[in-house]
């Protein structure tokens, strides 16, 4: 396999990347490993012995994290993000990973790697834990690409959730939730209560009805659709109030003299399970689902931990061939509602 990697994305780029680069090039001999951006920097991040599977991509130019995102995207051409985007479209590189301008990266995977036919808009999904079955998570999307949505975008959506959750997951059957603001059918916006019917309508889909933010990392569900707005907002609660509970947490233990240590010290074994379940680090990045190859997005202010996760995941994500699964499905979708036309 082949990973076309943008050195130059991220706050923490290129140490972060590069650092990840080289841990998934040693650790998989047998893949390749393109590393797009600005020659002079990553050199002076590698040894002189450097993996021979890692190749640099000279790049003269990087989207920085606050420009507007089509206007760079077809601006600079040599952008690092741009390079490894058509590196993927020439099939040069099996998956793109990123932790820059997510905006431009969406805009790089739409217009230069390309929307599947018959999707109409492309959605971010990411997986959050799940605090009930330590090391399983539940599929989230779209978890903002698009901030405005119709029905029809959301019944998409768990189409992708489901075939993500039975291929990679290995979940047959997996449970698919609308977020919503009540459990009832008849509630929420005019937007959720349409979507409601599709899903419902659906019987290739195992929908269960409406899910509260309240149980996202209950258990709830194992694909949880909604439109990019609600999702941004509802996953970096989630991300919040998991980091505040955490910081919180060992505040009660280091703050409250030998009795505080000593009971963090008797709990050490249960704390390190919970950190287990909550670790975002080790999930790995956001999948741009509904093109046509894979697109991962590290969080921006990603870490080499972070980055060599969603390296794995991409890893993962080429081995099973979803995003080829996902053309097929909606390549037949397409041809019957052409052929009902």
């Amino acid at each position: 396999m082949k990973f076309a990697i943008d050195a130059m994305g991220g706050d923490n780029a290129p140490q972060a990347v590069v650092s990840a680069a080289v841990k998934a090039a040693t650790t998989h001999p047998e893949d390749t490993f393109l590393l797009f951006g600005d020659q002079t920097q990553i050199q002076a991040l590698l040894t002189d012995e450097w993996p021979q599977n890692l190749v640099i991509e000279a790049t003269t130019e990087v989207i920085a994290t606050g420009e507007e995102p089509v206007r760079a995207v077809r601006r600079k051409k040599d952008a690092s993000m741009v390079r490894a985007a058509r590196a993927v479209k020439e099939g040069r590189a099996d998956a793109l990973i990123s932790a820059g301008n997510t905006g431009a990266l969406l805009t790089v995977a739409t217009l230069i790697v390309g929307r599947v036919r018959g999707v109409e808009r492309a959605a971010v999904m990411v997986e959050v834990p799940n605090l009930k079955r330590v090391g399983e998570t539940m599929t989230y999307l779209d978890a903002g690409a698009n901030a405005e949505s119709k029905p029809n975008y959301l019944w998409q959506y768990a189409i992708m959730g489901q075939a993500y959750q039975r291929l990679v997951k290995h979940q047959e059957n997996p449970r698919i939730g609308l977020l919503n603001n009540g459990t009832e059918a008849e509630k929420g916006s005019p937007l959720t209560k349409e979507a409601h019917q599709l899903l419902a309508a659906d019987d290739t889909l195992n929908f269960i009805g409406n899910v509260e933010a309240r149980d996202l990392l209950n258990d709830a569900c194992e694909v949880l659709v909604t439109d990019g707005f609600t999702g941004n907002a509802a996953l970096k609660a989630t991300e919040g109030a998991i980091d505040t509970f955490t910081r919180a947490l060992k505040s009660l233990f280091l703050n409250n003299g030998w009795r505080g240590k000593l009971g963090g010290l008797l709990m050490k074994g249960l704390l390190k399970q919970y950190m287990s379940k909550v670790d975002y680090e080790s999930i790995g990045g956001g999948l741009f689902m509904g093109v046509k190859q894979p697109v991962l997005k590290a969080h921006g202010n990603a870490e080499a931990k972070s980055i060599y996760a969603t390296i794995e995941q991409a890893r993962t994500i080429v081995a099973t061939d979803l995003y080829g699964q996902l053309e097929r499905i909606f390549a037949k979708r397409y041809a019957q509602a052409k052929a009902q036309q």
